[in-house]
């Protein structure tokens, strides 16, 4: 399957449990909704066509996460979710050590745990996105640019911990930083690093990441072109928006001066 790039979903994860944060605005652009929309169609077309096709199936699931992305209530994100896991399911009964069908099964199910939320159906199902992120990472660590590292991370991040959840301070470090690691490219990874460590309070690091994030911004610019990027652009501008301004008011620069 050639992966196209979805949007910034772990935002999804972040959200799970109705917890808000800095990096989380909501994607309500209707050209990209419309996209999103049209590309859910086409694959679930294709995927009804030919239901044993693992790379069908798989683009059927990333397609529906990204779809459930511009859901407009809880039920209308839910059912996208389900379609999602539902195909990614399908694809693992075909080939069970699939990396992209672990790491879209996660992300359809916090999406799922989203919509669910508060509830002990949510709380389980945080359980069953850490699993398959693992599994994923076991597999493929490297699949979507440190794709499941960057799940974990941000699942340990924003979920609460212990006994209510999964959250973990030491293992989102571990994982976030790992992601970064392993695709510096992706300014995502800098930027779930970045607003971590500011809500940690770990200002010498912020300081840090924020400055490789300057420094990576403007190849990254070269390298993620054209309309599938336009969405993760639209999340990573204003995130770093978001950063930058908490930067100046500490530092009293910008970063990367």
């Amino acid at each position: 399957m050639a992966l196209k790039p979805h949007i910034q979903g772990i935002l999804a994860i972040a959200l799970l449990l109705a917890t808000a944060s800095a990096s989380g605005q909501p994607l309500t652009n209707q050209i990209f909704a419309a996209r999103a929309q049209a590309a859910f169609a086409l694959a679930q077309k294709n995927y009804l066509a030919n239901t044993n096709s693992p790379a069908a199936a798989l683009e059927l699931a990333r397609t529906s996460f990204d779809f459930s992305e511009f859901a407009t209530n809880e039920p209308q994100r839910a059912a996208r979710a389900e379609t999602g896991i539902a195909a990614c399911r399908q694809a693992l009964a075909h080939k069970p050590n699939s990396a992209p069908g672990h790491y879209f099964l996660a992300m359809n199910l916090g999406k799922l745990a989203q919509a669910k939320a508060p509830s002990l159906t949510a709380y389980k199902l945080v359980h069953e996105v850490e699993r398959e992120f693992v599994t994923a990472a076991e597999l493929d660590v490297r699949f979507d640019y440190a794709g499941p590292a960057r799940g974990l991370g941000e699942l340990y991040f924003q979920a609460p911990g212990w006994p209510f959840s999964v959250g973990n301070k030491r293992k989102a470090h571990e994982w976030l930083e790992r992601a970064i690691t392993l695709a510096p490219e992706y300014p995502g990874n800098h930027l779930n690093l970045a607003e971590a460590q500011w809500q940690w309070r770990e200002t010498d690091a912020f300081a840090t990441t924020m400055k490789n994030l300057e420094s990576q911004w403007p190849s990254a610019k070269t390298n993620f072109t054209g309309e599938a990027w336009e969405p993760c652009w639209a999340d990573w501008n204003a995130r770093r928006t978001a950063l930058r301004s908490e930067f100046q008011k500490k530092f009293k620069t910008v970063p990367g001066s």
